[in-house]
């Protein structure tokens, strides 16, 4: 397993992050549980969740089940907690179960995070993230028609100041160490940057953005950004939730999977998709790779990469993802894979 610094933290994290976010639908708490001694068994050092997990589906009844699983956890391994990174997430403006859709402001912040220390039976947070920006995100598929008209820079510089401000005051408490975004922009990530730096503020640490060999929005601004500020990718949905893994090909749909739940797979499943997995899939075969292996060796060495955070929903998939350790990609295979991203750039 290998480690990468957690933005100017000081903090160093597995390059695999466990994600937790079907922790309570998909996932009991008895395998959660198992899945999260295992992880950590095997050098993962970093769990991430949120305040609105689980998913698939979200429901108003469920809301906070995820940080409970990982919470009755370090109940019963209280030694283990100082081992181990614990990241998540406040709750954008609009999710109507949670605050009723209230935005993040000083408000929010301080019981929002009670909330989440009680929920995880713990002293801190080690990452606490914002989940999306309350001036709205072209993530999840809005990026075809975002159009950031209506932007009042001087009014989104003053809700993020007012966060900063409340943030400070949580650091001061020892109720969170360090602060990263979610589904945020270059601009974004830019101003709140500028504001710690004039303020003496908590700095960024961390972005968590979708990234896949299927998703690269990041490729360009954030990763210069990311690199020039020390402001790494955390990435969500590496897999493309389950569409680089190919077993959702030529139709199939299997029992318990997340389209099964859900069948666009949150706006993926266009038709141009099933075109590049094929190709992705081609070169996995072409080089002996298993595809999860592949998509994941060339996630982690992306360079402005902090770590990749994976879901799984039973410890076998979590055994197999985490033999990508053992996967070195060739030249010959990267210069294949940039070829296929050329020819199927984006496919949703």
């Amino acid at each position: 397993m290998d480690y990468n610094e957690l933005g100017r933290t000081g903090m160093k994290v597995s390059n695999l992050c466990l994600g937790t976010m079907t922790f309570g639908t998909q996932t009991s708490e008895a395998e959660g549980h198992t899945q999260m001694d295992f992880a950590l068994s095997n050098g993962i050092n970093f769990f991430d969740t949120a305040e609105m997990y689980p998913v698939n589906p979200i429901s108003a009844e469920t809301i906070g089940r995820t940080e409970e699983i990982l919470g009755t956890w370090n109940a019963k391994n209280p030694s283990k907690r100082g081992t181990y990174i614990l990241a998540t997430k406040h709750s954008g403006e609009g999710m109507q179960h949670v605050r009723k859709g209230a935005p993040i402001s000083s408000k929010t912040i301080g019981p929002t995070i009670e909330g989440n220390l009680r929920r995880l039976q713990t002293d801190y947070i080690d990452l606490y993230q914002f989940h999306w920006p309350n001036r709205g995100s072209y993530m999840f598929r809005k990026n075809w028609d975002y159009e950031p008209t209506n932007l009042n820079g001087e009014a989104v510089r003053a809700d993020l100041l007012d966060c900063l401000e409340a943030l400070q005051i949580q650091v001061d408490k020892g109720n969170i160490r360090y602060f990263g975004l979610s589904n945020e922009s270059a601009w974004g990530t830019s101003q709140w940057l500028r504001l710690s730096e004039d303020h003496g503020l908590p700095r960024v640490a961390t972005i968590q953005n979708e990234y896949s060999l299927l998703c690269r929005l990041y490729d360009t601004d954030l990763a210069e950004l990311s690199i020039a500020e020390d402001v790494g990718l955390i990435a969500f949905s590496p897999l493309a939730v389950g569409l680089l893994s190919g077993k959702y090909q030529n139709g199939v749909v299997p029992d318990g999977s997340r389209k099964s739940i859900g069948p666009d797979l949150g706006g993926r499943a266009t038709e141009r998709v099933w075109l590049a997995v094929d190709a992705y899939l081609a070169i996995a075969q072409k080089y002996g790779l298993d595809p999860v292996h592949m998509a994941l060796a060339w996630c982690v060495k992306r360079p402005f990469m902090c770590s990749a955070i994976f879901g799984a929903t039973t410890i076998s998939q979590l055994e197999h993802i985490l033999k990508v350790s053992d996967v070195t990609l060739s030249q010959e295979c990267l210069y294949d894979i940039s070829q296929v991203h050329r020819a199927h750039p984006m496919p949703y």
